[in-house]
């Protein structure tokens, strides 16, 4: 079996390294991510998310317009988004915590959403990729 050969040249974007934001209060953020979402939490209030087969089949990099409404009602300038690899039992599990999604749409060509406020007000968009 012979390497890989890479034709692109070395010195290169490879990848989504990470999402760094600024909150009131990082703890209490970080703990609302971990009891309500879940989210393995590190001893630095982050988390890190290991590729593999359980994971998203890609990660995006999207601008938005600057008058675009589609992070309402948030009034932040981006909001996350977080694969699911099951859409119902995770919003049956936030509604258990007491958090109802702003809306949902099963019907995207690229897999299900629905959208929550975290308590920081960002806008959190969760996809359960389509499978087929």
């Amino acid at each position: 079996m012979s390497a890989r050969s890479d034709p692109s040249p070395k010195g290169r974007v490879i990848g989504l390294g990470g999402i760094f934001f600024k909150s009131r209060d990082p703890a209490a953020l970080a703990a609302w991510y971990r009891d309500v979402l879940g989210i393995g939490m590190e001893g630095w209030d982050g988390a890190m998310f290991a590729p593999g087969p359980d994971g998203p089949p890609f990660q995006l990099w999207s601008p938005f317009k600057d008058d675009s409404d589609y992070f309402a009602p948030s009034s932040h300038p981006f909001m996350l988004n977080f694969a699911v690899d099951d859409l119902d039992a995770f919003l049956a599990r936030l509604a258990d915590k007491g958090v109802e999604p702003l809306r949902r749409d099963d019907g995207d060509d690229n897999g299900r959403f629905a959208w929550i406020l975290d308590p920081d007000g960002t806008k959190l968009e969760l996809w359960e990729p389509k499978t087929d």
